[in-house]
């Protein structure tokens, strides 16, 4: 098993940010659906928990063939879905992604988010790290994400907010931007197939990176969209996405 903890901040509060998240995966979700692939909906439903209260359970499939190297391509099926499910108690969010047609494979991530600008240490006091573990600092502004997702409107060096007059991101912006928060994540990739654990596992964890990268610089591109949204209008927002994400991937994927 691999650990990595990765901290992305952002120039958002994390009261903002709460909705900026919901709104921000239900629009990805559907904009990687007209791609012929994305995210299916099977459940979304309230979820109580005896530690973290109430929250959220969502039950998801991953439909991502194109995604994966050739190599991985060459034994999977064609059809190829990893199923996630999260639990989302905002702050706190726990995330677990397995794939029935490899049961040696899975991706646990727990996420908190603060408003600082990731100088928080040992967030998680997890049992589950033996030992110290890598943390990353990702940059939405300045590090690199692969060519084909790079969109110049969603460059934090270059977009600006008209509704809040936040951005663009200058060299050393965590260092003097208010407000700013930041997503904490220790993600675990488990893959324990002898001759490509370790292969596997760091290639999944650049995979993660980019992911992450994308999405939070996705959330901050976006945020005129969301940002007059309450809790309860994004969530309609996100279930009017569902519905239509759902539709586009059922006749792709009978």
């Amino acid at each position: 098993m691999l650990i990595k903890e990765y901290r992305i901040c952002m120039p958002l509060t994390t009261e903002e940010y709460r909705v900026g998240q919901l709104y921000t995966i239900s629009k990805h979700s559907h904009q990687e659906s007209e791609k012929g692939e994305g995210v299916e909906v099977v459940k979304n439903e309230p979820h109580e928990d005896p530690i973290h209260g109430p929250g959220q359970f969502t039950e998801k499939r991953v439909h991502l063939s194109s995604k994966l190297p050739s190599w991985a391509r060459a034994v999977t099926p064609r059809i190829f879905y990893i199923t996630e499910k999260a639990w989302n108690y905002y702050p706190y969010t726990i995330t677990e992604y397995t794939c029935s047609f490899l049961p040696k494979f899975s991706i646990y991530i727990e996420t908190k988010y603060e408003d600082n600008c990731g100088d928080s240490e040992n967030i998680f006091h997890s049992d589950k790290i033996l030992g110290d573990h890598e943390v990353s600092f990702l940059d939405i502004a300045f590090d690199e994400i692969p060519e084909r997702y790079y969109r110049s409107l969603e460059d934090p060096r270059f977009f600006s907010s008209a509704k809040t007059g936040r951005g663009p991101l200058r060299e050393g912006w965590r260092q003097h931007t208010t407000p700013i928060m930041c997503s904490y994540k220790l993600v675990s990739v488990k893959f324990e197939v002898w001759g490509l654990q370790t292969r596997v596992e760091q290639f999944v964890h650049k995979v993660i990176r980019d992911i992450l990268l994308i999405g939070h610089r996705q959330a901050f591109a976006w945020v005129d969209e969301w940002c007059d949204m309450s809790l309860e209008e994004v969530r309609a927002f996100e279930t009017q996405m569902q519905v239509a994400t759902n539709q586009k991937l059922g006749s792709q994927h009978p």
